[in-house]
C-alpha cells in the first residue's frame, strides 16, 4: 500500500458515526483486493471534504481473494467503514440489498469496487438531489469498455427497459446512484434487480433524474459480468413489470388468459360443428377435439390458479401490515 493511499486512511476525528448519519454509501466488493485500498481512499478524501456524518458500507461478496483482509485493515483506521462480509457469493442485487438493509443514512449513495466509477462524481449527485430530486441515476455517456460485447448490449437493453418500464433512462447498469432514504426503504431486491431501483422509485411517485458521470477503464481484475446476464436482466424486468400493475390484481393476469383460453375452446366446438353440418367431416378426423379440450382445462386452471393469487396477495397485505397505496405526505393531521 504506498504512502498516498495510507494517508487517505488517516482520520480526521469530523465523522464519528453517530446513531443516524446524512450519507450511507454502499460498495458491493467481490474479488477486488487490488481495487479496495484504491477506492476507500479515494472515498474517504471525497466524503471526507463534504463536510456531512457519513459511514462507507462494504459488503464482501464471499470474496475468495483478500478483499476482506483489505477491507478489515482499513476498518481499524477508520471507524466509518462499515464491512458486511456474507458466507458464500450470493450476486450484487444481494449485497446491494444487505448494503441499503445495514445503511442509517438519510441518503444513501451506491457505487461499484472496480474504480471504474468516480467517487468525484457524488458531490453532484447529491448536488442533484438538493434540487428537489428523490433519486440521481448515473449516466456512463463516454463509457470505457468493449463497443460490443459491452456497450452495444448495454445500450439495447437500456432502450427496451425503457420503453417497457416507460422510465427513460439511457444507462440503467450504472451502479453510481443516489436516493433519498424514504424511496427505496420498502424496496426488496431479487435476482438481478438492482438496476431497476429508479423504476421502482418511479412507479412510486419519486422524482428521478440521470447525469453524466465519467467512466473510467478497469485497472484491477477482470469484469464480472458476461452476455448471461441479458437473459436474467429480460427475465427480471418480466417480474419487475407484472408486480407494478398486476401485484394488487393478479386475477386480471390468469384470469384474462384463462377467459381467451376458454374463448378459444368454444370457437373449437363451434368450428367442430360446423365442419359437421356444412362439410360433414367428422371431427374425430381432426385434431379439434384435442384442441378444444386442452384449452378448456388450461383456462379452467388459469382462473382457478388466479383465485389462488388473489387469497395470497391478500393474505401477503394482510399479515405484513403493507397497504396496496404509497403516501408522500400528510397535511394537518394530528398523530393517532
Amino acid at each position: 500500500m504506498n504512502a498516498e493511499v495510507k494517508a487517505g486512511f488517516a482520520s480526521t476525528g469530523t465523522h464519528e458515526r453517530a446513531a443516524a448519519c446524512a450519507l450511507s454509501v454502499i460498495v458491493p466488493v467481490y474479488n477486488e483486493e487490488e481495487s479496495v485500498p484504491h477506492l476507500c481512499a479515494r472515498l474517504f478524501a471525497t466524503l471526507d471534504s463534504l463536510g456531512k456524518t457519513f459511514e462507507l458500507i462494504c459488503v464482501d461478496d464471499g470474496s475468495r481473494d483478500g478483499s476482506l483482509g483489505a477491507l478489515k485493515a482499513i476498518a481499524a483506521s477508520r471507524p466509518e467503514l462499515k464491512i458486511v462480509s456474507f458466507r458464500r457469493n450470493c450476486g450484487q442485487t444481494a449485497a446491494m440489498m444487505a448494503g441499503i438493509d445495514h445503511a442509517r443514512g438519510d441518503i444513501i449513495v451506491t457505487i461499484d469496487a472496480d474504480l471504474q466509477n468516480d467517487p468525484d462524481d457524488i458531490p453532484a449527485l447529491l448536488a442533484k438531489l438538493d434540487e428537489g430530486y428523490d433519486v440521481v441515476s448515473g449516466w456512463r455517456k463516454d463509457r470505457q469498455d468493449a463497443a460490443i460485447r459491452r456497450n452495444f448490449v448495454s445500450r439495447v437493453a437500456n432502450r427496451v427497459i425503457s420503453r417497457i418500464s416507460g422510465v427513460a433512462l439511457h444507462d440503467y447498469g450504472c451502479t453510481l446512484k443516489a436516493y433519498r432514504r424514504d424511496v427505496i426503504k420498502d424496496v426488496r431486491l431479487y435476482g438481478e434487480m438492482h438496476r431497476f431501483i429508479p423504476i421502482y422509485a418511479a412507479w412510486m411517485g419519486a422524482r428521478v433524474h440521470e447525469m453524466p458521470v465519467r467512466h473510467h477503464a478497469r485497472k484491477f481484475g477482470k469484469s464480472k459480468y458476461g452476455l448471461e446476464r441479458v437473459a436474467k436482466v429480460i427475465l427480471d424486468l418480466i417480474v419487475v413489470k407484472f408486480l407494478d400493475r398486476y401485484l394488487v390484481k393478479p386475477i386480471y393476469v390468469f384470469g384474462g388468459f384463462g377467459l381467451i383460453s376458454l374463448a378459444i375452446s368454444g370457437l373449437t366446438c363451434l368450428l367442430m360443428v360446423w365442419l359437421k353440418l356444412v362439410d360433414s367431416i367428422s371431427m374425430v378426423q381432426t385434431p379439434l377435439p384435442i384442441l378444444a379440450a386442452m384449452t378448456f382445462l388450461v383456462g379452467v386452471l388459469s382462473l382457478l390458479m388466479g383465485i389462488l393469487a388473489e387469497m395470497i396477495v391478500r393474505t401477503y397485505f394482510e399479515s405484513s401490515g403493507r397497504r396496496s397505496y404509497s403516501v408522500r405526505e400528510t397535511v394537518n393531521f394530528r398523530d393517532r
